[in-house]
C-alpha cells in the first residue's frame, strides 16, 4: 500500500524586523552608490547636466541613508 509522505515545506529564515531593515537599507546605500558612478560615467561622456544632478542627488542619498542606518542601529541596539 502507498504511504503518504508528510508535505515539504521551505526552510524557515527567522530574521527580526531590525536586521532586516538594516539589510534593506545597507543594499539600497550600495544601489545609491551604483547609480552615483553609473551617472558620473554618463556624465564625463555626455556632459548632459541631468546626469550631474543625477549624480549628486544619489550620491545624496547614499549618504543620508548611511546616517539613517547608523542612527537606527543606535536607537534600536537594545531590542
Amino acid at each position: 500500500m502507498w504511504r503518504r509522505l508528510p508535505p515539504r515545506t521551505a526552510p524557515c529564515i527567522d530574521m527580526s524586523l531590525r536586521i532586516f531593515h538594516m539589510v534593506f537599507i545597507g543594499v539600497s546605500v550600495m544601489l545609491a552608490a551604483f547609480v552615483a558612478a553609473w551617472a558620473g560615467q554618463q556624465y564625463q561622456e555626455l556632459h548632459a547636466v541631468s546626469y550631474a544632478v543625477t549624480a549628486v542627488a544619489a550620491l545624496a542619498s547614499g549618504v543620508g541613508l548611511a546616517f539613517y542606518g547608523a542612527a537606527f542601529q543606535r536607537k534600536t541596539k537594545g531590542l
